[in-house]
């Protein structure tokens, strides 16, 4: 498995396995889990050996695939109780991330038309396979449509990961700045730590290095700091969610980010696939907010980091109103206010 730019496989079929690279070990550690059932790649999802809403996608896919191949059923009926077992364990994994939902979509479209089990069997690993492939696609092209947006020098913030280890590929914010970087070698990327599961800095600050993309990482009550002294001019960040009006769900924190951007006139740029766009919810209230474990803001790995017994809240996500987006940019272009208007296009036209 390549480690380097927008090669970073980080899920990939390896003959009847599906293998994934354990992103809560990285920076320290590269290792990689094999799956050869829906179960192992549920559980995967769940503690977040593979995360960001586009990769979570691309594995819910090819965990319906694996449900496919591992069931003993001969007939159809039987066939499609195991794959709708399986659908409803996957969907229970990651409720905010709304590539989840969109990809098993995509793979009871098949096993809801065809009726042969073996060709159902194919179908499902072929369209998993295409997932990842349109996934990278889709991630070069936002980075392209999202360039020209930065001036030249670029001083940009961005929060969490929303890169090559977010998708299939090349990643959503961070595949903008790479693209960015291919035009102008002289911006500079501020990293946001990203408490409490420290994906800026295990994950994003990992493949800037990997690319030799100029960087800083910092804390994420730092950016204020930052902000005021004029350090940055722009902000982009992925998305999990984003409602039919442009509100945006993204991982904790980045709320905080926005209304710093806009108290400090700086652009703040949502990147994003328009599978990640649900235009069943009107705005950003019906969006769902995962509430992870207390653990993981009480130590990290096996660190204690607060009292026994310490009451905590741990939202994973938060919601971004579209007021504090400046624009949009998926992989049909860059979309704008009214975005209830420009987002449905673009969903129409994917």
């Amino acid at each position: 498995m390549a480690k380097t730019g927008y090669n970073i496989k980080t899920i990939e079929w390896q003959g009847d396995e599906v293998v994934m690279i354990d992103q809560r070990l990285l920076p320290l550690k590269e290792k990689y889990i094999r799956h050869q059932t829906w179960q192992e790649v549920a559980s995967s999802i769940k503690t977040m050996v593979i995360r960001g809403a586009p990769a979570i996608g691309v594995a819910a896919a090819m965990g319906m695939a694996l449900a496919a191949q591992q069931s003993p059923a001969e007939t159809y009926a039987g066939l499609k109780k195991d794959l709708d077992l399986a659908a409803k364990g996957l969907f229970e994994t990651r409720p905010t991330a709304y590539n989840l939902g969109w990809a098993l979509q995509q793979q009871a479209r098949i096993y809801e038309k065809e009726a042969e089990p073996a060709r159902i069997r194919r179908l499902l690993r072929q369209r998993s396979q295409e997932i990842l492939e349109e996934d990278i696609s889709m991630c070069v092209a936002i980075g392209e449509h999202g360039a020209p947006l930065f001036p030249d020098g670029a001083r940009i913030l961005t929060h969490c990961n929303a890169g090559a280890l977010a998708t299939g590929g090349y990643g959503t914010a961070l595949g903008v700045i790479r693209s960015v970087f291919k035009r102008d070698r002289n911006i500079k990327v501020y990293v946001d730590e990203t408490r409490p599961f420290l994906q800026g800095a295990r994950l994003t600050a990992w493949e800037l290095e990997q690319e030799g993309i100029p960087y800083c990482l910092i804390t994420d009550n730092m950016s204020g700091y930052f902000f005021k002294k004029g350090e940055i001019n722009a902000v982009v960040v992925g998305s999990d969610r984003i409602a039919a009006n442009g509100d945006v769900a993204n991982k904790i924190g980045t709320y905080t980010v926005s209304v710093l951007a806009k108290a400090h006139g700086v652009p703040f740029y949502v990147a994003a696939p328009t599978s990640t766009v649900d235009l069943s919810l009107p705005d950003g209230s019906h969006i769902p907010i995962e509430e992870r474990e207390p653990a993981e803001v009480t130590r990290f790995r096996d660190c204690e980091c607060a009292a026994p017994g310490t009451p905590v809240c741990n939202p994973a996500f938060d919601v971004t109103p579209h007021e504090n987006v400046t624009a949009i940019i998926t992989e049909a272009g860059v979309h704008r206010e009214p975005f209830a208007e420009t987002l449905a296009a673009a969903k129409k036209g994917s």
